[in-house]
């Protein structure tokens, strides 16, 4: 097998010769260059080294001493490095070339692309021109990995990162080893692929996988809408013309809330008496 078939694996060699730049490396048939930049050490000849393969810019094979964390039928958490609209995202597999995962493989709509610093669980793919690319891990490969929840952790919450998206909804892995789905109305905005985020666990399925939801808690969303229509109260020097009296269509427009969770939240203001009403007008109330 040349070294070019090696590409994307692990293999040993031993040190022909020492270089200006580095260290070539044998097979017995073939050299490949380990750059010095590839090393912290010094290398004897005749020496066995375990290197990582891979293609140069160039396309020329290369070697380094620095085992990626990711390999062919081996999957990682990485991390990613930079966005390039037209190409793909690239991603930290531990050695100093990133890894490109293609547009093809990526969401076709480019909101929920993923944003530098968020995470990918990939493997490595070798294509026909022995370049190296990232593959997204599948629902299966998720599922092998994952733990069963029971029962008890019902309404806890859970954090992990997005795996897949879909308008339906989008699917989780939790820190806690959990595979999940976000159903599309359990959640305000649709996550980025990659993206961590924070949820609640809202049923358990027989097969151990999980239901989260992204929204608030009734309480919370209670006090986050009070909040949000108290702060608009207050940019308008303490007076707005909205009521519960207010048209659905003009709630929705102006706070993005449903009419009744308008009204629930002007009733928590009311109970506290930070505001009154008046001739459909909502006002401050001043001390």
């Amino acid at each position: 097998m040349s070294l070019m078939e090696l590409v994307g694996q692990v293999t040993t060699l031993t040190v022909a010769r020492k270089a200006p730049f580095g260290f070539f490396l044998t097979d017995g048939q073939e050299d490949v260059l380990l750059h010095i930049n590839e090393t912290e050490y010094e290398y004897e000849e005749g020496e066995s080294l375990e290197v990582f393969l891979y293609p140069d810019a160039h396309g020329r094979v290369s070697a380094t001493t620095v085992i990626p964390k990711v390999l062919a039928g081996k999957y990682n958490w990485v991390k990613v490095t930079d966005i390039k609209p037209g190409i793909g995202v690239f991603l930290d597999i531990g050695i100093q070339k990133d890894l490109l995962l293609g547009e093809e493989d990526l969401p076709a709509h480019k909101s929920v692309w993923p944003e530098i610093g968020d995470m990918l669980y990939i493997t490595l793919r070798v294509n026909r021109n022995y370049r190296l690319y990232a593959r997204l891990a599948s629902d299966q490969v998720i599922q092998s990995i994952s733990t069963k929840a029971t029962r008890k952790e019902f309404n806890k919450n859970v954090q992990g990162h997005i795996y897949r998206t879909a308008k339906v909804g989008s699917w989780i892995y939790t820190i806690e080893g959990f595979k999940g789905f976000i159903h599309e109305s359990q959640r305000l905005t649709e996550p980025r692929l990659g993206e961590k985020v924070e949820g609640r666990i809202i049923d358990i399925k027989e097969d151990g996988t999980i239901n989260v939801s992204l929204l608030a808690r009734k309480e919370e969303a209670l006090d986050q809408d009070a909040q949000r229509v108290y702060e608009y109260l207050m940019s308008r020097n303490g007076a707005m013309p909205f009521s519960d009296k207010s048209m659905p269509e003009e709630i929705q427009e102006r706070f993005q809330l449903s009419k009744g969770a308008f009204k629930r939240a002007l009733g928590k203001l009311l109970k506290e008496k930070k505001i009154y009403q008046e001739d459909n007008w909502t006002y401050v109330k001043k001390d």
